[in-house]
């Protein structure tokens, strides 16, 4: 095949995927920009209204709740993404209580509660925060650590457990916080997973605020090129159209080269950090998602995850477990038992129930050594001491898989809640609240729950970012949505490049002065 039949075909890979992807590429750009800004962007709320049916509540699913906590025989706390609401020992209706939460949705999403001294005590995505028992205004706490996102808090004797993502808490008092840096487990090797590398990467967060910023750029050089692409499809037809009505194209034709100009020398500066980042974003979702998941890689000098701590953003869950003595730890390489002074290496647990790679959301004493584990790889019974993992829907031992499957299982727990009367509820993402045995059904969500629980700009963002949005319209095939659109963004991306190499740049070449 010649240069010219080249070029012709490279024109062609470049023109009609261009039209065809250019929406949905100044989708991912858009959401993408959002999403590298979540604290800037979480005071933002959207109406539930305005989304697609899939994104209504609807007998509390969508993770619209993740645990409760008991006050007193006809007083209870449900709390998750909703944020924190009060009602009775038989749930018969809903008083809001997240008075002194910053403004928006996503600044009251509660990880976690405790009652400890006398007051509450919330872990919000955002900090952590306190209140009194009756008066319900809350007030956030410093933390001596740069990180604010709280995972889990649980209690041990006159002690509040606080976990980030990297450290755990220890206080008495909630005014002075004893940071605790967990040992590294016997034969740590300072690596992370392929999944996190390519996460950071992906959004930039690898290189920090520059990072993160230079995303941006990319982002707005998206929309640029797309953009000016379009501009370029439909300048011709402008032009004949002027022609045909005798009017003069000069104008026309001097903003079609302007235009050519911007969308090539952009294009070409841009065009390998636009196919990094493409190919790193098309494996953080399935299926490309699988044979990454479960990847450790070496950590790159210097850069975000180049980090002294051996648990930097890796812990989840904890609690205390009185009958073995020892601290239990979830974390994204799964369960580890510490010893009470915290400085000797953490222990994998014998057993393992599965959790997934989006954490664990229930993790429920169900007697003195054993835990309901639940995650949305499902809902397990763990008991420790015989080292056994039963599914709690079917009854059946667990089996490990041979081989890596989906990252979701057919159930997938968001959270769990017990009553004062000791009836107790699960909660699926996607069907909602299920009793636990023969109980009660679960009252449906109250008007007020409602008109208070918009969905944030960041979750929103995500929604579009994932390609979850269109799920409405093409079903269980929107997990293609990614995969496509991204081996498409490639092909305009390099074929875009070899137009430029082979024609316009020659042309340049050429047209220079001697």
């Amino acid at each position: 095949m010649n240069k010219t039949k080249w070029i012709k075909l490279f024109r062609k890979l470049h023109k009609w995927p261009s039209i065809v992807i250019a929406f949905f590429a100044i989708l991912f750009a858009v959401s993408g920009i959002v999403l590298n800004h979540r604290d800037f962007f979480s005071g933002f709320d959207l109406s539930r209204r305005l989304m697609p049916p899939g994104y209504q509540y609807k007998n509390w699913n969508l993770a619209a709740v993740r645990s409760s906590l008991t006050l007193s025989a006809d007083s209870v706390l449900i709390y998750g993404n909703i944020g924190i609401w009060l009602s009775d020992s038989t749930f018969s209706g809903f008083t809001d209580v997240n008075q002194g939460f910053p403004r928006g949705i996503d600044k009251r999403k509660v990880y976690a509660l405790a009652r400890f001294n006398g007051q509450l005590v919330a872990g919000t995505h955002f900090g952590l925060y306190r209140t009194g028992r009756d008066n319900f205004n809350w007030q956030k706490l410093q933390l001596p650590v740069g990180e604010e996102r709280i995972t889990d808090l649980a209690l041990k004797d006159d002690t509040l457990l606080v976990l980030t993502r990297s450290f755990l808490l220890k206080t008495r008092d909630l005014l002075r916080f004893e940071v605790v840096t967990l040992p590294p487990p016997e034969g740590y090797q300072r690596k992370t997973g392929l999944f996190n590398t390519l996460w950071e990467l992906h959004s930039g967060e690898l290189f920090g605020l520059a990072g993160r910023l230079f995303v941006d750029l990319l982002g707005l050089t998206v929309i640029l090129l797309c953009v000016t692409g379009l501009l370029h499809f439909f300048f011709p037809k402008w032009i004949k159209r002027r022609k045909n009505r005798r009017q003069p194209p000069e104008k026309l034709l001097a903003a079609k080269r302007v235009n050519l100009r911007w969308h090539n020398v952009v294009g070409y500066l841009a065009v390998l950090f636009l196919v990094i980042n493409t190919v790193a974003g098309m494996f953080l979702r399935p299926p490309l998602l699988i044979p990454v998941a479960g990847v450790q890689v070496g950590i790159i000098p210097f850069t975000h995850l180049d980090n002294p701590n051996p648990w930097y953003d890796k812990l989840r869950r904890v609690t205390w477990n009185e009958a073995f003595g020892c601290y239990l730890f979830s974390t994204s390489e799964g369960f580890f038992q510490a010893d009470e002074g915290l400085d000797k290496p953490p222990q994998p647990t014998p057993s393992q129930p599965p959790v997934s790679v989006m954490g664990c959301n229930v993790l429920e004493p169900a007697g003195p050594v054993s835990y309901l584990v639940g995650s949305f790889s499902g809902l397990y019974v763990w008991n420790i001491s015989r080292e056994t993992v039963v599914d709690f829907i079917t009854g059946q031992p667990y089996r490990q898989p041979a081989s890596l499957g989906r990252p979701t299982g057919d159930h997938m727990a968001a959270g769990f809640v017990a009553s004062p009367n000791g009836e107790a509820w699960w909660f699926d993402y996607n069907h909602g609240a299920t009793a636990l045995g023969s109980g009660e059904v679960f009252p449906e969500m109250e008007r007020a729950v409602l008109q208070k629980t918009p969905i944030s700009w960041w979750n929103a963002a995500l929604e579009v970012h994932t390609g979850r949005i269109f799920e409405h319209l093409v079903g269980p095939f929107y997990i293609l949505y990614v995969p496509l659109a991204g081996i498409c963004l490639l092909m305009v991306l390099i074929s875009g490049f070899f137009v430029w190499w082979m024609a316009y740049r020659k042309k340049k070449k050429s047209a220079a002065p001697r």
